[in-house]
């Protein structure tokens, strides 16, 4: 499958599980306030109730209070208004109600009791004279507690308990069943009741309402409360919604683990399809030309020379010897994957090893035509590691020099060792293509190879560096490259002395 096809699918698929998280996260939010709306709308109604339950209890107080105040005079106000309608016009002319007032009484009040007899014109009279002197009475009781200053003060025209009830029961009625507080202020502030159990756990949505709205600015109270447990009130109603978006986002996220797969398969596969073409390549060589020498030894003109024979045997131990070099890398990095220890570990002369390395490989530095300068001067070099790895730990890195040298101008390749206290450190320097900046941080990643490595000029499986990081780390040391590209490259070494 192509890139682009991937690529294709894996937006079009991110697409859609991102816009189902966003409708989902939307809806959730949407639900959440619509809730929350209700929520509060439910509560000042309640609120609502609960204040005017309040000045309803305190106005019928306040009429029985007042009736039974004046009850008395009422009732000899009557007495006297059936014997002597002219004292009851006097009494309905105090009260701003005249005798000859157009009033209507209801007709129930004129039924007698015997439908038989006429209703008489004169008990019409009395009656209606009572029903108007009995309204006045009402409508002044009403006017004194509307609106006249009540001198209590909040405190004591409260009931707390009272309150407490009406709050429960038209919460409840409003549907909402869940622990309240609240408490109640004068209206400058001062807190004249709090009640019993009160925290301030969920303060910061708190509900207000006005009591006694109608009084003065001095008599008005304020009603606070608020829920401690609001918030899980209003999320208990789309509590499914959250499941659904939990299974999205984490199929969103399965869905990126396999595309990043897909690709991971894809870049293996691509790299084994490297590996297998430059594998070829680098066996095909030295391969066809041992079958070469192979068939000249079988010429009996060339066996009679004894330098040629010599010559032909050479080649087909060197190139035998680079087979088996190329096959031991391979077999190295599978055992380092399955973790196997196949170090031969004992004491060693870096020193006099890396000049070995240099005296060795010079000829082939000089062969591509270039130059090799060696400074092998630490003071300190004994170091406690495998010989064969060891040196193919430099080799490869003098090999790479090689490999990778600039086709403008000839090769430098420049060697040196130092030492601290504790560390053997091993520079190999070129001056070849260098490396960018994307790919240094790479280039130790088993089968990866630079975009020049991926062509057949320059051999190898892109194991080497892989080769040598896992050499140098099964070692105790570590290595780092440095590199500009078209400049050059270093490649550092440090190693543990031996104590």
């Amino acid at each position: 499958m192509k890139k682009s096809t991937i690529w294709l699918i894996a937006f079009v698929m991110g697409a859609s599980f991102l816009a189902l998280l966003y409708m989902q996260t939307r809806y959730l939010a949407e639900v959440i306030e619509i809730r929350k709306e209700q929520f509060d709308e439910s509560v000042r109604h309640s609120l609502y109730l609960v204040a005017r339950n309040l000045e309803l209890r305190e106005t019928r107080a306040g009429l029985e209070a007042e009736l039974k105040t004046k009850g008395h005079a009422a009732g000899e106000a009557l007495g006297k208004a059936q014997s002597e309608p002219a004292a009851m016009h006097q009494g309905a002319d105090d009260l701003s109600l005249p005798a000859d007032s157009n009033v209507t009484v209801p007709q129930k009040f004129f039924i007698a009791k015997r439908r038989r007899l006429p209703v008489d014109e004169a008990f019409r009279d009395s009656v209606r004279q009572r029903y108007i002197y009995q309204r006045g009475l009402l409508d002044e009781v009403v006017y004194d507690i509307l609106y006249q200053t009540n001198e209590k003060p909040l405190a004591e025209r409260i009931d707390f308990s009272l309150m407490d009830h009406d709050l429960r029961t038209s919460l409840k009625r409003n549907g909402i069943e869940i622990d309240y507080h609240f408490y109640v202020t004068t209206s400058d502030g001062r807190e004249i009741y709090r009640c019993s159990d009160y925290t301030a756990e969920g303060e910061d949505f708190t509900y207000k309402q006005v009591l006694y709205p109608n009084d003065t600015q001095a008599q008005m109270g304020l009603l606070y409360i608020h829920f401690p447990e609001m918030q899980k009130y209003i999320f208990s109603s789309v509590r499914f919604i959250i499941p659904a978006i939990v299974f999205t986002l984490v199929l969103l996220i399965a869905f990126i683990f396999t595309i990043y797969t897909i690709f991971r398969q894809k870049r293996l596969t691509e790299i084994k399809n490297d590996f297998i073409n430059n594998m070829t390549h680098e066996f095909k060589t030295p391969i066809s030309t041992i079958s070469l020498a192979a068939q000249m030894l079988g010429d009996g003109s060339v066996t009679k020379s004894e330098s040629m024979l010599k010559h032909l045997s050479g080649i087909i131990v060197d190139e035998t010897k680079r087979l088996r070099f190329q096959v031991e890398k391979v077999l190295q990095m599978s055992m380092f994957e399955k973790k196997a220890d196949t170090f031969k570990r004992k004491e060693l002369d870096a020193n006099r090893v890396i000049q070995d390395i240099v005296t060795t490989f010079r000829l082939k530095v000089e062969t591509a035509g270039g130059t090799i300068d060696a400074h092998v001067e630490a003071a300190k070099d004994m170091v406690f590691v495998d010989e064969m790895h060891f040196t193919n730990v430099v080799f490869n890195l003098m090999d790479n020099a090689i490999k990778y040298k600039h086709p403008d101008r000839p090769l430098q390749l420049r060697v040196s060792t130092e030492s601290t206290d504790s560390r053997y450190i091993i520079r190999v320097a070129d001056n070849g293509i260098g490396i960018k900046k994307e790919d240094l941080k790479k280039i130790f990643e088993k089968f990866y190879r630079v975009h020049t490595g991926n062509r057949h000029d320059v051999k190898g499986f892109g194991l080497g560096l892989a080769y040598v990081k896992n050499v140098v780390t099964a070692l105790g040391g570590n290595i780092h490259a440095e590199s500009e590209y078209g400049r050059g490259t270093t490649f550092i070494i440090s190693l543990p002395l031996l104590k």
